[in-house]
């Protein structure tokens, strides 16, 4: 059975594409479908510059285009990306570059480009958001072509990790190159062009293939362009129904994964509505997660309690805020609101259907307990400029690819206000900045995953944030794509290695 609202969208899709031609339109010929491959996403990337990048998206497209001294292994521990390191003394550490890279305008990448990539995230003036969580880098020396110390100005066991930017040549550093929206860097995947927002094109170094990511807002049109052959692959943002009706149509593979990008509910504390303690712990009991995770993500999601997973090293033993609308009616009642005197609050969101819908459930779960929330939704770039700029007072986003604990600093620290850092709710916590300072400094990697915990705890405590779910990664692609894998954070990298068997499957 087709859902009803697949078969509108079935017919508005006929009809406009036999009125417009929708192969033309994205300026594709099919002489060279066999080397295209067309990946549809939710929402477009907002910066190529991997200094400045926080959106996902940006995130995951350049992990493609740049190279890093550092990734992470499977235990979520870092490893080496293009560079080893030795801890010299416990604030000097040495990292030498263990492959040879070149940039994609032919300069060989060097210990300068890597000491150039950190200054200009260091550079007060840049307001790179990247910048708090190296904050401690005292002094880079190159040591030559291939060997470089960083010197730190406190003790610091997890340095490594913290290495993770992708690096940009320091000749074009120099020429203050325009990155955000022609990318230069060193990764198997190099820029091609970007015509539009929602349009960008990158070339494969390794054979010339090329990757289309299209921006297909609409979960439903996405589904029916991969149908069509219009799209080879789209990766997560799709509702339970589709992905049902998506596992059972020839042709169509499918690959998924148990993820750890945390979902989250976050607040406006300096608002006199949400920065009440009282108000957020009622929505806390208010929100039956296990309900959103089955009717809005069809199970394909784990509920959270905090950042990490409790299989991660850092995951904390949290206080469940468990489902209790009577708990959440009397918090409301003592606080003066009823059914006839409803607290009015306002939700934002992107324009993203699936998002909607969520957003949906959530204000029908906060109207049972005297909360009337107006759904506000923007196209990605205003809502994602309101949450930065503090404007709102409930809204949900997702952090992806969190592997270590300096998030902390990055999200919650008072010093760490946008642009600078990411702690959009303003949150302003003596006892949580003496916590983040205090594990900075441990030496002790026992010792400082039991000062995050009691972080932990104390967040728990305060609400900055409603742990709401990890959602699973799930990805369906055409039967001539050959090769491409998820991983747990919901990256693209999959992409390195994916091949598109030559000659068209259109229907």
């Amino acid at each position: 059975m087709i859902p009803e609202r697949l078969k509108k969208w079935i017919i508005v899709l006929f009809i406009s594409t036999l009125a417009m031609g929708l192969s033309a339109c994205n300026n594709r010929s099919s002489d060279n479908s066999h080397a295209v491959i067309r990946f549809g996403i939710s929402s477009a990337p907002v910066t190529l510059d991997p200094l400045q990048a926080t959106d996902a998206t940006s995130a995951r497209i350049n992990r493609l285009i740049y190279e890093a001294l550092v990734e992470f292994g499977k235990d979520d521990l870092p490893v080496p990306g293009i560079a080893s390191w030795q801890a010299l003394s416990q604030r000097h550490y040495r990292f030498k570059l263990i492959k040879t890279s070149w940039f994609h305008h032919g300069k060989k990448l060097t210990a300068n480009d890597v000491r150039a990539t950190y200054k200009e995230v260091l550079d007060n003036k840049n307001a790179s958001p990247q910048r708090n969580i190296i904050a401690h880098i005292q002094r880079i020396e190159v040591i030559d072509d291939n060997t470089i110390d960083f010197f730190l100005s406190r003790n610091d066991p997890l340095f490594p990790a913290f290495l993770t930017i992708g690096i940009v040549p320091a000749d074009l550093l120099v020429k203050h190159h325009p990155f955000n929206n022609q990318p230069v860097g060193s990764g198997p995947f190099k820029f091609s062009r970007w015509p539009f927002e929602g349009q960008l094109f990158l070339q494969r170094v390794s054979d010339g293939l090329t990757v289309e990511f299209l921006q297909v807002k609409d979960p439903t049109v996405r589904v029916l362009k991969l149908l069509r052959g219009e799209l080879d692959i789209i990766q997560n943002n799709l509702p339970p129904e589709h992905i049902a009706y998506l596992k059972q149509q020839k042709g169509i593979g499918f690959i998924s994964r148990p993820g750890s990008n945390y979902t989250y509910l976050g607040f406006n504390l300096q608002d006199p509505l949400t920065g009440d303690l009282q108000i957020r712990k009622a929505i806390a009991y208010a929100l039956d997660k296990d309900k959103i995770i089955q009717y809005a993500l069809g199970n394909a999601a784990q509920s959270a309690r905090g950042f990490f997973p409790s299989r991660h090293w850092l995951g904390a033993d949290l206080k469940a805020y468990d489902y209790n609308p009577d708990r959440a009616k009397q918090i409301m009642q003592m606080l003066g609101y009823s059914e006839y005197h409803p607290l009015q609050l306002s939700y934002k969101t992107s324009s993203d259907p699936f998002r909607i819908r969520i957003a949906t459930i959530i204000q029908s779960q906060l109207k049972k307990v005297y909360v009337d929330m107006d759904i506000r939704s923007y196209d990605w770039g205003t809502f994602y400029g309101d949450i930065k700029k503090g404007k709102f007072q409930l809204y949900s986003l997702t952090w992806v690819g969190i592997r270590t604990p300096d998030i902390f600093r990055y999200v919650f620290h008072s010093n760490s206000l946008p642009p600078g850092g990411a702690n959009r709710g303003r949150l302003k916590d003596a006892l949580v900045d003496q916590l983040i300072e205090q594990a900075e400094q441990e030496t002790d990697l026992q010792k400082q995953a039991q000062l995050y915990r009691q972080l932990q705890q104390r967040l728990n405590k305060l609400l900055p944030y409603i742990s709401l779910w990890y959602e699973d990664n799930i990805a369906f692609y055409r039967d001539n794509i050959k090769a491409y894998q998820v991983s747990d954070d919901g990256n693209y990298d999959g992409l390195i290695m994916t091949q598109k068997l030559k000659g068209s499957n259109k229907k």
